[in-house]
């Protein structure tokens, strides 16, 4: 299997019956050696810095009722919160003195927070601090929203495909459409956002050739960034019984996705610290290059509960930021507090 690493390494590119084959088929061996190269590749790239990055988790409702996720519609014990523009930008102050030039405003999808309301505060962010970017995870809004808020100033914008798998896709997230998701995306990439997607590792019923096909599909779509983390479970949903992703398994992802996307960042995400203490570092070793400490006060931050025992709900932000560049640092990178645009941006911005 070790010669399709390397071919992936040369060319950037597998077919989806090659990936499937090294999917299936990938050993202790294959997989260190796949670790290492795709650990190269970040470095030729981006060298040894992580950017960090101060993520706002501002409110905990959301219309939408996807199966695996302890914020769904339909979870009536979850403590609901909104944050309003006043603390958010409080958020902002605290994080923009320690440091952070990126704040990323994540919720449920929370139709509290309008058009208007948020283009508000995104000029009243930008006006704080315009040297910092700001990126958005909201989910499905209309396309002209979305260019309302990219006009009033956000920079990037996350949203996870979830699942390049129609059939998955559907059976997960009741009453939403698969392409209307990827219709989404296109449409953030068109206004001209820095745009992220990603996909879960372990879903119930995925299997190898789902996984290839998310490659496959972030490969055509050429995100900025890209999200992967482990599927774990919410005891207060439909699949509060189903096991979880493995730690391995979504490290492979991670650094298979390096490959495939040399120029994107790739969070070493805080699902894989909950599953592994050393989950985020494992990450960073295997091509991940961002990291996003929590800014949201600590009052709600257990109730962002998108899974089951989520870490970093108890630090202080500056305590959190402190003691996570001193592990990053233990792994072997350099921390990088600024903007951290991606190297795909950062040429269209050369060439405009």
């Amino acid at each position: 299997m070790k010669q399709l690493v390397h071919k992936l390494y040369a060319r950037g590119e597998l077919s989806k019956v090659e990936l499937v084959d090294l999917l299936e088929h990938m050993d202790v061996e294959t997989r260190k050696e796949l670790f290492r190269l795709a650990r190269l590749r970040r470095e030729q790239a981006y060298g040894n810095k992580v950017y960090l990055r101060g993520l706002i988790e501002f409110s905990s409702y959301c219309r939408r009722n996807c199966l695996y996720c302890g914020l769904r519609a339909g979870n009536r014990e979850a403590e609901r919160y909104r944050l309003s523009p006043e603390e958010i930008l409080e958020c902002c102050r605290e994080g923009y003195e320690l440091g952070f030039r990126t704040f990323v405003l994540q919720s449920g999808e929370d139709p509290w927070y309008t058009a208007d309301l948020l283009a508000s505060l995104i000029r009243d962010i930008k006006g704080g601090f315009p040297d910092a970017a700001i990126t958005l995870s909201i989910g499905e809004r209309e396309a002209g929203t979305y260019r309302l808020l990219y006009e009033a100033g956000a920079d990037r914008f996350l949203m996870r495909h979830e699942t390049a798998s129609r059939r998955l896709y559907q059976e997960l997230h009741p009453l939403m459409s698969f392409d209307h998701r990827r219709q989404c995306l296109e449409t953030l990439q068109s206004i001209g956002y820095q745009v992220g997607a990603g996909f879960m590792v372990g879903l119930p019923g995925q299997t190898a050739e789902d996984l290839a096909e998310d490659l496959i599909y972030l490969r055509t779509l050429n995100p900025d960034m890209i999200g992967i983390g482990p599927f774990i479970p919410h005891d207060k949903t439909p699949l509060a019984q189903a096991k979880a992703g493995s730690l391995e398994d979504t490290l492979v992802m991670v650094a298979l996705a390096r490959l495939f996307l040399p120029e994107a960042l790739i969070p070493a995400t805080t699902a894989l610290g909950t599953l592994h203490p050393q989950g985020r570092e494992l990450a960073l070793k295997a091509g991940a290059n961002v990291v996003m400490p929590n800014l949201s006060p600590v009052a709600v931050r257990k109730k962002y509960a998108l899974y089951n025992n989520k870490i970093c709900t108890g630090d202080e932000s500056a305590q959190c930021r402190h003691c996570l560049e001193l592990r990053i640092e233990a792994a072997g990178f350099s921390v990088d507090m600024g903007r951290g645009d991606s190297l795909k941006a950062l040429a269209s911005r050369h060439h405009a």
